[in-house]
């Protein structure tokens, strides 16, 4: 598995980029980019994966996912039947129309709440699945209203849950993207021994001092905190497929058992033991 920046081709016609029905489900895509994306998929039952969250979704998801945050793609694994529907919105979009359009201000509030990623459940996600259905036999401009209209939809909706209790930030420009993309393949391919931070910062030519500030200011986090965040999120993973905690722990990086469960309970507000409990019974 790797961690990639996946570069989303504009098209010149629409504002939006729109996938429908995108097969990835013999792929592990962990993947981040710029674009906010909105996901539905229905007719399957599968894991949602976005940042350092993961929970399994039953039947049908729809998940707003904020800029630059790494995710999963929701059908991995997936052997039923499904459909999947992918609606993609650059940054651009939002700070120059959402941002100065005093109608859209809702929306735009909206975009802003999806560095938490946003799942959204009930009648919203039922509307709001039917309608992003049906987009791709829409003409550009019937598309582009009621793409309008699904994000109104969201930003009035009560039924929602944020998936981090604090925004995933990322804060970098096109010429950073490649050097925290480094970064994350590193973590991502080496995450199960143990890693020294002078090790990573020498990949960005820094010392030890100078990275952690700009790992810091680049994503809100201490590499520490990151690596710690990133090994749960995989020990989440490994419980789910029914792997042991004693197992689990060593095959996530850490070195100790006891440290393991205060880091999972501190990064899940449960212990590893809870977690695969409750997860298995779902």
């Amino acid at each position: 598995m790797k961690i990639q920046l996946e570069n989303i081709s504009k098209d010149d016609k629409s504002s939006f980029r729109f996938l429908h029905n995108p097969r990835l489900n013999d792929l592990y895509y962990w993947h981040f980019h710029p674009e906010y994306e909105l996901v539905y998929i229905e007719g399957a039952n599968g894991t949602r994966h976005v940042g350092d969250h993961i929970s399994p979704y039953q039947e049908s998801d729809l998940v707003l996912i904020g800029s630059n945050i790494p995710h999963l793609n929701f059908d991995y694994g997936i052997q039923t039947d499904y459909n999947k529907e992918v609606l993609q919105i650059s940054p651009s979009f939002k700070s120059t129309v959402f941002n100065e359009i005093p109608e859209l201000t809702d929306i735009y509030a909206l975009f802003e709440k999806s560095k938490y990623g946003i799942a959204f459940s009930g009648t919203t996600k039922k509307v709001v699945g039917a309608q992003l259905k049906t987009l791709h036999s829409l003409t550009p401009f019937k598309q582009f209203l009621a793409v309008l209209h699904i994000f109104e939809i969201l930003a009035t909706s009560k039924e929602y849950t944020l998936l981090h209790k604090e925004p995933v930030v990322i804060n970098h420009r096109k010429k950073g993207q490649e050097r925290l993309r480094k970064i994350y393949v590193f973590i991502d391919e080496n995450y199960q021994r143990r890693i020294e931070v002078e090790e990573v910062a020498s990949l960005c030519n820094l010392g030890k001092a100078a990275f952690c500030r700009y790992f810091k200011k680049a994503t809100g986090n201490t590499f520490v905190t990151f690596l710690n965040q990133y090994r749960i999120s995989q020990a989440k993973r490994l419980l789910h497929h029914g792997q042991n905690v004693s197992e689990t722990c060593y095959s996530c990086g850490f070195e100790s058992l006891s440290y393991f469960n205060r880091t999972f309970k501190k990064v899940a507000q449960e212990n590893p033991s809870e977690f695969k409990k409750r997860i298995l019974r779902t």
